[in-house]
């Protein structure tokens, strides 16, 4: 007499391996991999119960054995990221000071630069041409306004009072 085999668990071992494969999927992704735990504990409970009817039945148990030790390894991975999260959240209170840092650093670049600029425009429209030349140093733009104003000041002027 053969021996007839029944394919009892078959159809919940088939899904509980496609949800253990998207349960590994999400799970590796970091940041997404919390959420693979829920898809993770239903591919457990569908690999568990397919392998519990297969082997009630006397039927082949590969299909709900791979999606169930696939389940457990990738919600092992999920939960896994629980511990990195929390590791990341409790350095996190550095992050604003490190940030804050960096922007101030930043800052004091760029007004550094802007100090130290030189401009220079030239326009030149109908034969007549105009030049202008800014330099960042204070004193050089004093002693440019100055002779501009062809007035010499000193620290202790007065203005004439009025009568």
């Amino acid at each position: 007499m053969e021996e007839v085999r029944n394919n009892s668990g078959q159809n919940l071992g088939i899904a509980a391996l496609i949800t253990a494969i998207i349960t590994f999927v999400l799970a590796v992704i970091p940041c997404v991999g919390l959420i693979a735990i829920i898809p993770g504990i239903i591919a457990i409970i569908l690999g568990s119960v397919g392998l519990s009817q297969a082997g009630r039945n006397n039927s082949p148990r590969g299909v709900p054995l791979a999606g169930l030790i696939i389940a457990i390894i990738a919600s092992m991975i999920s939960f896994s990221q629980i511990f990195v999260a929390g590791r990341l959240v409790g350095r996190g209170h550095k992050w604003p000071t490190n940030i804050e840092n960096f922007v101030n650093d930043v800052q004091d670049n760029v007004v550094k630069e802007l100090e130290d600029a030189n401009v220079s425009i030239k326009v030149e429209s109908d034969g007549n041409k105009v030049e202008i030349n800014a330099n960042s140093d204070k004193k050089d733009r004093e002693n440019k306004l100055e002779d501009l104003e062809g007035v010499k000041t000193q620290k202790n002027d007065t203005l004439p009072k009025k009568k």
